[in-house]
């Protein structure tokens, strides 16, 4: 998915020479060259343009503020108590209950702590677990709402399924249902959303949701939701997939701490649906990290139990960087789609020269000090043309990181 302009090729000593699934792997994930190189992936290419040029780094999307006072000082104290050696293998039961306790006060979900639940070395894993469960090779088939978060692409190639993508279209980044109807077929083995979405903010809606159950209850395929940004939807309440009627018995929910908490460095992550299928995503997971973060779980379901003023509020405060965040682009000429959730705004550079985006954000940082991604990283090469002109920004910063890079964005008018 790597736009080849960001394709700085890293010489591996005897790797051309390897095999194994990482060519796949690497591959599927758009950082594999012809002649056997291996990319970094292109947040790493940005990032490491933003450290060199001194810019402000609105292309990765972790926040710059520690989360909560409560959960950082439960961290803290579970370190000082000795919760330092490995925890259970799914997870410290306070937080398996917390999580449990947390879908029923939210959504009305009925989870069963002890055999529904697995917690994960964050949502990434809890998606690879279930990807490598659930899929056995090219027969199998995974459709994806395209642009996708890139760890999708490598893991579906790391299974040996086929990727199906569907492509979200402007100018609200919804599906097409009739593209959705034909992508989703017998041979559908998982169907991979993710809702609230990155890169482009956008949030199903009540139709695609329900498509989404129809379809894989008729071609009996299981729905992986990646739901990370849940707390973190601006325009209405989140409605996880597993909550429509008919979904449940066949929806893997995943979710995390780090996005809800400003706590991406813990990797503490969570996975649950019918027993059946944790058991096939446990039988995967305990041979990839075995368990992780010991005193960050019990932190974890302290934060999880926060009261409501907690969540609204970090949506709240989220929104308004996000305003804050539009203004700037708007004002230096950019086309923005304002997004309904998450950490990531979406802007059209196309009218200020920046119709190919990779080209654009390449230039960016020395050009005026800001950093940013092009949706194109997020998307197949042959599809590139449909988001050619668009740029991901993170609005996950400081209030005063957001108005000086908006500030910088201005001098794009000159």
């Amino acid at each position: 998915m790597l736009d080849g302009r960001f394709r700085y090729a890293v010489t591996l000593g005897g790797m051309r020479n390897l095999h194994g699934a990482w060519r796949r792997t690497a591959a599927g994930a758009g950082l594999l060259s012809s002649t056997g190189d291996v990319a970094p992936t292109i947040f790493a290419e940005i990032s490491g343009l933003a450290a060199r040029t001194g810019a402000i780094n609105l292309g990765q999307g972790f926040p710059d503020e520690d989360g909560p006072a409560e959960v950082l000082e439960a961290a803290r104290a579970a370190i000082l108590d000795g919760a330092n050696q490995y925890p259970p293998g799914r997870g410290v039961p306070d937080l398996l209950h917390a999580i449990a306790e947390h879908q029923r006060r939210w959504y009305g979900l009925a989870v069963d702590p002890d055999r529904e639940i697995l917690v994960t070395a964050g949502a990434t894993e809890a998606i690879a677990a279930a990807l490598l469960a659930l899929v056995d090779g090219p027969a199998d088939e995974i459709v994806v709402f395209e642009p996708f978060y890139d760890s999708y692409a490598a893991i579906a190639a790391l299974s040996g399924a086929t990727l199906r993508t569907v492509p979200l279209r402007l100018p609200d980044f919804q599906p097409d249902p009739a593209e959705l109807a034909a992508a989703v077929t017998d041979r559908c083995r998982v169907i991979l959303v993710n809702d609230p979405h990155n890169p482009t903010g956008a949030v199903l809606s009540p139709e695609i949701r329900a498509e989404i159950v129809r379809l894989a209850t008729r071609h009996d395929a299981v729905i992986v939701t990646d739901e990370v940004y849940e707390h973190l939807a601006f325009t209405a309440p989140h409605v996880p997939l597993a909550t429509i009627e008919g979904a449940a018995e066949r929806t893997l929910t995943i979710s995390s701490a780090g996005k809800t908490f400003s706590v991406t460095g813990w990797k503490i992550g969570w996975i649950h649906g019918p027993a059946d299928l944790i058991t096939a995503v446990l039988s995967v997971k305990q041979f990839l990290t075995y368990v992780n973060g010991a005193p960050f779980q019990p932190a974890v379901a302290a934060g999880l139990r926060l009261p409501d003023a907690f969540f609204t509020g970090a949506a709240e405060r989220l929104r308004a960087k996000h305003d804050l965040l539009a203004e700037g682009l708007t004002a230096a000429g950019l086309e923005v789609h304002r997004p309904d959730g998450g950490y990531f705004t979406v802007a059209d550079a196309t009218a200020i020269g920046g119709a190919d985006a990779a080209a654009f954000c390449r230039a960016l940082p020395e050009r005026i000090g800001v950093a940013a991604i092009p949706l194109t990283a997020f998307v197949r090469p042959e599809h590139h043309a449909r988001y050619r002109g668009l740029v991901r920004f993170a609005a996950c910063k400081r209030p005063e990181v957001i108005a000086e890079a908006a500030a910088r964005l201005a001098g794009l008018r000159g």
